[in-house]
């Protein structure tokens, strides 16, 4: 059997695990859809199958609106890929061509921009200029449908150079004007509140797609457990609990609300406030990184369950994910925080820290308060170090604590560690073990969670090695983790 009949047989089986994966596009209807679509199955001789929608845009299909195929979780591949390709769909995704173009986006990755153009379109049959206008098309389309902005300020929200360009897309891919596609909204709620036009006015609602099972509660609980002071909170009872927190965006500040009770479709509910409408895209994007939405758990299972310790581990908390973050810079500077003391400790020295050097926001929303601090602003740049070293210790950091940060933010500041979505992990990974202070373990934690690298064993790590003597796991088994292992670290973190 072909690897096109073997996705044949999945549209056969509406098999939603490859929503995202690949899409199938109908030579009679003119149409393109996801896996899982339910309308009836189309004849094999009918059907063509892309790795991406932008390349179905491309070809001239459009967008079914049945199964919406431009709402699926993204594929798992590209958080586990580490190439030149799998750097530039995370990057574009965070809306980097929107806001630098191709020439930056070529600069991140240290590639020509023919180079990127190349291997993006051999392997995913589109370019980056393709793959972000499919991207726009989508925000668009969600702005349409549950806000009461007019078109052009949707246009330009959406990133659209033009409302001409803004019309032509949304003609190409949805075969309907804005007004049309406006119309035809549904009708449907969430648990962050009904989705209607007048909702939008008090924050954009959206519905983030994730495949297979999601063991919510485990998530919530990890961050809810380590939520700091000011930039996070968590309302609500066990089960049925929100998730805030604020964003620093491109365009300002932002707030992001997601429930914890997974919606029966495979879906999170989201509101998203934002100071610029054009970081809709970039926020969702990075609310789905610290939700580790575009993981295969299917696939996750299968790998880990060969290991005897870990198979019991994997069928008691089906769909466990690995939190990642909404930024990283945040992230690292968390992972050094917390060195060596309990996760309340560092919960408490993170709140101070938050206190005493965030952004406050213009208008408090609930708990929230603050923005997390930039680098730069730890790192002292433009600043007395004396004086940045003695107001840290007067929040209870020790002296080595306090190098440490120094060190690490300065890092950040000044480009020695680049831990944006598109990054070298490796590279990355090298330069954060090269700062004294850093250690093997905090590295990896970094890349793990901050740069969303699905395969990192810490097997050196204390809490994971006491969760594996608890499980009876052996470390010369790790290898049968891959390409896997940071979801089992998070099995053995949490091992009963």
């Amino acid at each position: 059997m072909t690897i096109e009949d073997s996705r044949y047989e999945a549209v056969r089986g509406r098999d939603a695990r490859f929503d995202g994966v690949f899409f199938f596009a109908v030579a009679t209807t003119g149409i393109y859809c996801r896996p899982s679509c339910p309308a009836i199955t189309p004849k094999r001789r009918n059907v063509t199958f892309y790795p991406t929608a932008a390349a179905a845009q491309g070809a001239g299909y459009r967008a079914c609106r049945r199964c919406r195929p431009d709402a699926v979780p993204g594929s798992a591949e590209w958080n586990a890929r580490a190439d030149v390709v799998g750097r530039a769909v995370r990057l574009i995704g965070d809306g980097i061509v929107d806001r630098e173009g191709v020439a930056g986006l070529a600069d991140r990755l240290g590639y020509s921009t023919r180079q990127v153009q190349r291997q993006l379109t051999a392997e995913l049959g589109a370019g980056p200029i393709a793959l972000a206008r499919a991207q726009r098309g989508h925000t668009a389309r969600v702005l349409l449908q549950t806000t009461t902005l007019q078109a052009a300020e949707i246009a330009f929200a959406a990133g659209f150079a033009s409302v001409r360009q803004f019309n032509d897309t949304i003609r190409a891919i949805y075969a309907a004007t804005p007004s049309e596609l406006r119309a035809g909204r549904p009708g449907r709620t969430s648990r962050c509140g009904p989705v209607t036009p007048e909702s939008g006015r008090a924050g954009v609602p959206l519905r983030l797609a994730h495949r297979g099972p999601y063991a919510a509660v485990e998530v919530f609980d990890y961050l809810a457990a380590r939520a700091l002071t000011g930039i996070e909170e968590i309302t609500g009872e066990r089960g049925s609990r929100t998730y805030r927190r604020t964003l620093r965006l491109p365009g300002g500040p932002g707030v992001a609300e997601v429930g914890e009770e997974p919606g029966a479709g495979g879906w999170l509910a989201c509101r998203l406030h934002l100071t610029d409408l054009r970081d809709l895209t970039t926020a969702t994007q990075r609310i789905r990184r610290l939700f580790d939405l575009d993981a295969d758990p299917l696939a996750v299972a299968e790998r880990l369950a060969v290991d005897p310790a870990l198979a019991p581990l994997v069928a008691a908390r089906p769909g466990l994910r690995v939190p990642g973050t909404a930024d990283p810079h945040e992230l690292a500077v968390r992972v050094v925080l917390g060195e060596g003391m309990s996760t309340a400790a560092g919960r408490r020295l993170g709140g101070a820290l938050v206190a005493a050097f965030g952004q406050p926001l213009c208008e408090p929303s609930g708990g929230l308060t603050h923005l997390f601090p930039r680098a730069d602003v730890l790192a002292g740049v433009g600043q007395d170090p004396s004086q940045l070293s003695a107001d840290l210790g007067a929040l209870g950091f020790s002296a080595e604590r306090c190098r440490a940060l120094l060190t690490v933010t300065g890092a950040l500041a000044d480009g020695t560690v680049v831990l944006d979505p598109g990054a070298d992990r490796a590279a990355s990974e090298r330069a954060l073990l090269a700062l004294p202070g850093i250690g093997p373990g905090a590295a990896g934690r970094i890349r793990m969670r901050a740069l969303g690298d699905p395969d990192v064993p810490l097997t050196d790590d204390l809490e994971v090695r006491a969760g594996m003597r608890r499980a009876g796991a052996r470390v010369d088994g790790a290898e049968g983790w891959r390409p896997w292992s940071s979801y089992a670290m998070v099995h053995f973190w949490t091992a009963p």
